[in-house]
C-alpha cells in the first residue's frame, strides 16, 4: 500500500465528487474492499494528479469517453456531477454530449441526455448550479 498515493488520490477524488466520495467507497468496499483503493490510487492518485490537464478538462474528457461507451450511465452520472462541481456549465455538458453524436451515434447521445437531465434535476433540487 502506498499511503501517499492514496491520500493524493483521495484529495483529487473529493475535489471531483464533493460530498459523494465516502458513499462510493462504502458502497463498493462492502463487496470488493480493495476496489475503491485501486480506483483512488490509480485513477485519482496517478492519472488525475498529472499536471498538464486541470480537473475540469479531465471531467469533460471523462464525459465524452463515457458517452461514447454508451453503457456506463452510472459512471456518466458521477462524472457529470464532477464536471459541474469543477466549473463546467450545463451548456458545456450538453455540447460535449452533442459532439459525441458524430462518433458514437444517436442512441449513445439519447442515453447520455437522459442521464444529464436527471443530474440537472437532482442538482436543481439541491440548489446547485441552477
Amino acid at each position: 500500500m502506498n499511503d501517499e498515493r492514496y491520500e493524493r488520490g483521495l484529495q483529487n477524488y473529493k475535489q471531483v465528487m464533493e460530498d459523494r466520495p465516502q458513499q462510493v467507497i462504502d458502497e463498493y468496499g462492502e463487496i470488493a474492499p480493495d476496489f475503491p483503493r485501486y480506483v483512488i490510487e490509480f485513477a485519482y492518485g496517478d492519472i488525475y494528479a498529472r499536471p498538464t490537464l486541470d480537473i475540469k478538462t479531465r471531467e469533460m474528457l471523462a464525459i465524452a469517453s463515457l458517452v461514447t461507451l454508451g453503457y456506463a450511465q452510472g459512471q456518466l452520472r458521477t462524472h457529470l456531477h464532477g464536471a459541474l462541481n469543477n466549473g463546467c456549465t450545463r451548456d458545456e455538458v450538453i455540447e460535449i454530449v452533442l459532439q459525441v453524436a458524430i462518433y458514437a451515434g444517436f442512441p449513445a447521445v439519447f442515453n447520455a441526455l437522459n442521464v444529464a437531465k436527471a443530474v440537472f434535476a437532482e442538482r436543481d433540487a439541491e440548489g446547485k448550479n441552477p
